[in-house]
């Protein structure tokens, strides 16, 4: 049995050889396992790091991957899995939030559970503020409502998988990933372990509320239709109401003959349905772009050079995945 541990990294200089040392505690029984660092286009000295832990440490199975600019964590946990080859990978971030002490724990249960395919990570407890924490029980639980697969609250990125799953995921070959939903798409069986999330060694988040949010627009774009089938269903009642008031309008007219007024009303339900035809033309623009991107075919991400102790010059080699 092998292990490949998939590190996305973003401006982690600091943190990848405390990683690698909290590692090596961990896994000191272990002797079939590589560990696969892929640098997010970090504006640090972060490449710089992994290619001294790789020479520090030789005799250990390292590889480098370093990307042209900044994909995106979705692009580097791709690349991790495509270049990975273990029987089982764990997807595990650098900051040392997430002890590598429960991949050993998710490896142990996977071997005794063998119907079992993968193990993702869940907080019991958060740790964020009580208004992001809203935010994400408001997100997951719109998500289930409009999504054919099922998300499961609070459930991470932290996860290890078995080659089978890995497999799956790399077969899906969208651009917009959005690596929560797939890990559902796929349909494996599953086993969600809690874990207790620790602070983070050094550095700080690079997530936001606004990259957040547009997260969750990623996510609820990429897995359901029901926004456009709301704009198509709101419009044909607005038309409906539309046709309706008119017939009484005119009724009104030739029956009592009084003078037709209410000028604010109309320049007020004028703006209402201009704002929202807007708000649905936004929407459609969405689904339209991404299909647009999707049909370019780019990359999803290029990797500028790769590297491990048999290779440390780093030559400029594009990867189009």
């Amino acid at each position: 049995m092998s292990i490949s541990l998939v590190v996305p990294c973003y401006n982690e200089e600091e943190n990848i050889f405390p990683f690698f040392e909290k590692c090596l505690e961990v896994f000191k029984e272990e002797k079939d396992i590589e560990y696969i660092f892929i640098n997010d286009g970090s504006k640090d000295y972060t490449f710089g790091k992994i290619k001294e832990l790789i020479k520090t440490y030789s005799k250990y199975n390292i590889i480098g991957l370093n990307f042209s600019r900044n994909f995106g964590k979705e692009a580097a946990m791709l690349a991790g899995m495509k270049k990975s080859k273990g029987d089982y990978v764990a997807i595990i971030d650098a900051d040392l939030q997430q002890n590598p002490k429960y991949v050993k724990e998710m490896v142990r249960y996977l071997n005794e559970n063998p119907d079992c395919d993968e193990v993702a990570c869940y907080q019991e407890k958060r740790k964020e503020s009580k208004l992001l924490i809203f935010f994400k029980k408001m997100f997951y639980s719109l998500i289930n409502k409009l999504s054919e697969v099922n998300f499961e609250p609070n459930a991470s990125d932290f996860r290890l998988l078995r080659r089978n799953v890995v497999n799956s995921l790399i077969e899906m070959e969208e651009y917009y990933r959005f690596s929560k939903g797939l890990f559902s798409f796929v349909g494996f069986n599953t086993y969600y372990m809690p874990y207790q999330v620790e602070e983070r060694l050094h550095g700080k988040s690079s997530w936001s509320i606004i990259g957040l949010f547009k997260y969750a627009i990623n996510g609820i774009i990429s897995f359901s239709l029901i926004p456009l089938k709301f704009a198509t269903v709101f419009g044909c009642f607005s038309f409906l109401l539309s046709i309706i008031y008119l017939l009484f309008i005119v009724v009104q007219k030739f029956t009592v003959g009084i003078d037709i007024i209410g000028y604010p009303t109309v320049v007020c339900l004028i703006l209402f349905f201009g704002g929202l035809q807007m708000i649905f033309l936004g929407i459609i623009g969405e689904y339209l772009g991404r299909t647009y991107i999707e049909s370019k075919k780019r990359p999803k991400y290029i990797i500028k050079n790769e590297i491990n102790f048999n290779n440390l010059r780093g030559g400029g080699t594009n990867e189009k995945n």
